[in-house]
């Protein structure tokens, strides 16, 4: 039986419970889940296996990439220029990137641009890998990118484009990279284990993640087998000039090994976050509140940060979904707490958000990464957070 580490307040055991029943029941290999309250952990477990290969064990100090989840933190950016005065969401993007303005794209304010409303979501030439490794490369293509829906009239997840096309405005504004201002800006004064670009030397320390495909793959069986309110995605993963697929195909190869130190050391503001699941917790604790003396955001700035932007049926992932500037949005498929959630999920699993009415933050990490399917572990411990609130 999995040894679960770690410490639980009193109040929360139900936490504690759910998350050694996502190893019993669930299939979790590795994983580690916090809780903020008011400004403080009352919830910091981790257990498990870090490397199915190896046996290493994961342990309080493991890091995990949790892929989308790190939009939260590259939005929080955003929202911190924003504040300062030095990024306005409502002026042209062309105005701090002035390349961008190419193919009818002059007028697309920032606001779209961290909304998932520009259009943006997929290349008409794809850039091979190791260029957008490079960072430049990739954002010069999508400065030269045509808008595939006119601009402001829809949202479609922006799943690999996002973070180049926000990552470069910080940049262009900061002057310093994504991974650098995080790092200087929020991970620093907050004492974060959390990076946007591995640091040399701290490989050894990232978890191994494990692809579980779902029991079925409704690619490849008959459309009156599958169920009708699926329909609609799976026409979408069959066709490989869909939104859906060309969103995740924009380097070439279109896959991209996130295990690989190559693309760890890289800069992916979208998708390579790799830290605990105790960083994300805190950032978030310091968004709505004051964690050690820090406060990320004034409460007036908050307010703007996570308003609703945009809601309805997303172009890419073909249901409803919420957006803030940025952040996500709970919905009735999104397993955050309560209607003034915000955060992200992450690829195959991982989740982090807060909930400002409750004073709460939560952070779920995991190397079981399950594609497709149902998946009860993210969810079952925000039940469990939400029993202990009661």
């Amino acid at each position: 039986m999995t040894t679960i580490h770690g410490e639980v307040a009193p109040g929360f055991e139900p936490v504690r419970a759910a998350f050694m029943e996502n190893f019993v029941r669930h299939g979790d290999l590795g994983a580690a889940v916090c809780v903020y309250r008011d400004g403080r952990p009352v919830v910091d477990l981790w257990g498990g296996v870090a490397d199915t290969g190896t046996g290493r064990p994961w342990t309080r100090d493991t890091l995990q990439l949790v892929y989308s989840a790190t939009k939260g933190a590259t939005a929080t950016m955003a929202h911190m220029l924003a504040e300062r005065g030095a990024l306005d969401l409502d002026a042209p993007v062309a105005k701090y990137w002035p390349e961008f303005a190419a193919n009818g794209k002059a007028d697309i304010p920032m606001r779209w641009l961290l909304s998932h409303q520009a259009g943006l979501v997929a290349l008409d030439q794809p850039v091979p890998l190791q260029d957008a490794l490079a960072w430049h490369p990739m954002a010069a293509a999508l400065a030269a990118q045509r808008p595939l829906w006119t601009p402001g009239t829809a949202h479609g997840y922006h799943g690999r484009t996002w973070g180049w096309l926000v990552g470069e405005v910080i940049r262009r504004v900061s002057g310093r990279s994504p991974g650098r201002f995080f790092a200087d800006e929020i991970a620093a004064p907050l004492g974060l284990d959390f990076f946007i670009g591995l640091p040399a030397g701290e490989g050894d320390r990232v978890s191994r993640m494990v692809h579980q495909r779902p029991a079925v793959d409704l690619t490849t069986v008959p459309t009156e087998s599958v169920p009708e309110e699926l329909r609609e995605q799976v026409a979408a993963w069959r066709d490989p000039n869909s939104f859906s697929n060309r969103a995740y195909a924009v380097t070439d190869p279109p896959e991209i090994d996130f295990d690989s130190p190559e693309v760890q050391a890289a800069e992916l503001p979208a998708s390579n976050g790799i830290g605990t699941a105790r960083a994300l917790a805190r950032m978030y604790a310091a968004l709505i509140g004051e964690v050690d003396g820090v406060r990320l955001l004034s409460p007036v700035a908050l307010a703007l940060a996570t308003q609703e932007e945009v809601s309805g049926k997303d172009q890419v992932m073909l249901i409803p979904s919420r957006f803030s500037a940025g952040y996500m949005l709970s919905t009735e498929n999104n397993p955050l707490i309560g209607p003034s959630s915000f955060g992200h999920t992450g690829r195959g699993g991982s989740l982090a958000f807060a909930d400002p009415e409750h004073g709460v933050t939560f952070s779920y990490t995991m190397n079981l990464v399950i594609g497709g399917g149902e998946d009860a572990r993210a969810a079952s411990l925000v039940d469990a957070v939400r029993k202990s609130l009661t």
